[in-house]
């Protein structure tokens, strides 16, 4: 029988937290298209690299769900790591800074310095569960008045993975003509029933645990560590594909537990177990479900004839790659945007590791992005194996 999640004793979590040394840009209010505005947005960002004078080497790195704009550097208050995609970022990386002006934020609704549900609404209170939806639209809609902000008229390149990688290709679409090229990687043109179905019950079970309180557990002392426990083993499960983890674990139990009856764990629960503490230390619940939730609403052709028609109002270089054993984003949803959009250009990062291959397929990726960036937008797009 497996052995049922129990609670944190350790430390979680919690609004005011730390987040080292970022800058803060307050970008105004946020209409937003569902309606409404979110008031007073602040985003939270990172640097790397100078600003040439003409304002043409700027490139936006869009991190994924329960990412930050720590790309790279390190570790320190606020930054358990020395940044989650680790040798892209620096002089004579893929992403030379002796080149290009990187720039990574914190996006609008999550919990590490830009404005979310921890955030304290015009009462004075935590929005909590009153902070409002958002979409991917909004997200980069933020974005947008944060290049304002830096004073960047237009990217050189916008990449991402996952979640980042629908923020690069709603820039696209958004703002085309603010865009020279992107860089799509693990991602899709619009959030399928697959995904969707795989997030409801990761958001059940957040809002199901007792200790979530509408969303308004801020200051109680208590908050639903089980629950976003429970959504991020969902989470990482489809974040790698099955044979890795076969290979990895099989069916070995935990050193000196016994899971046949005495309540011990397998090897690979206890991996899941071990994830699920990491992210309860550092994300907030609320913040998971806003952002969650904007995934779920992605889809860059609503409201615009359809994703062909969007794709092909876009004028740059577009690239799209996926991960050989994604499970999650399947390498046909780039093949889809391939079909929709003629003359886009294509690669697989070849990984066992799923979904998450693009992040730990660093030199492929790396690669890629040398790749892209040599690239002229305006050049004939071709299939690149």
């Amino acid at each position: 029988m497996t052995a049922t999640p129990t609670r944190s004793t350790g430390a979680v979590w919690r609004p005011g937290d730390p987040v080292g040394d970022r800058r803060f840009a307050a970008v105004g209010d946020l209409p937003l298209e569902r309606g409404g505005v979110l008031p007073g947005v602040t985003l939270a960002y990172e640097t790397w690299g100078t600003l040439s004078p003409e304002g043409d080497n700027a490139v936006l790195v869009e991190h994924a769900l329960t990412g930050d704009s720590h790309v790279v550097g390190p570790s320190g208050p606020g930054h358990p790591t020395e940044g989650w995609w680790p040798g892209l970022v620096g002089p004579g990386a893929p992403l030379d800074t002796d080149r290009w002006f990187v720039v990574a934020a914190n996006v609008v609704g999550g919990c590490q310095g830009s404005t979310g549900p921890s955030s304290t609404a015009p009462d004075g209170r935590a929005w909590g569960g009153r902070f409002p939806f958002l979409t991917i639209r909004d997200q980069v809609a933020a974005e947008a008045a944060l290049a304002d902000h830096l004073g960047i008229d237009a990217w050189a390149l916008v990449l991402g993975g996952s979640m980042g990688g629908m923020r690069a290709l709603e820039w696209a679409t958004s703002f085309p003509a603010r865009v020279r090229r992107a860089l799509v990687l693990a991602s899709t043109a619009a959030a399928t029933a697959d995904q969707v179905a795989w997030c409801q019950p990761q958001l059940l079970a957040i809002r199901h645990d007792p200790d979530y309180q509408d969303g308004d557990y801020y200051d109680t002392g208590r908050a639903p560590v089980t629950g976003l426990g429970i959504a991020r083993r969902i989470a990482h499960t489809t974040y790698r594909h099955e044979s890795e983890l076969d290979a990895r674990f099989g069916r070995r139990p935990r050193a000196g537990e016994d899971p046949l009856g005495g309540g011990g764990r397998y090897d690979v629960e206890s991996y899941l177990d071990h994830h699920a503490t990491k992210l309860a230390r550092r994300f907030d619940a609320n913040s998971y479900l806003v952002l969650s939730e904007a995934m779920n609403s992605h889809d860059v052709g609503r409201g615009r004839g359809g994703v062909a028609a969007a794709l092909r109002a876009f004028p740059g270089l577009l690239h799209v790659a996926g991960v050989s054993t994604d499970r999650l984003y399947p390498v046909r949803l780039s093949e889809d945007i391939v079909r929709a959009r003629p003359g886009t250009r294509s690669s697989t990062i070849e990984s066992d590791q799923g979904h998450d291959g693009f992040l730990t397929e660093v030199a492929q990726v790396g690669a890629l992005i040398r790749a892209v960036l040599a690239a002229e937008p305006d050049a004939p797009c071709g299939t690149v194996d």
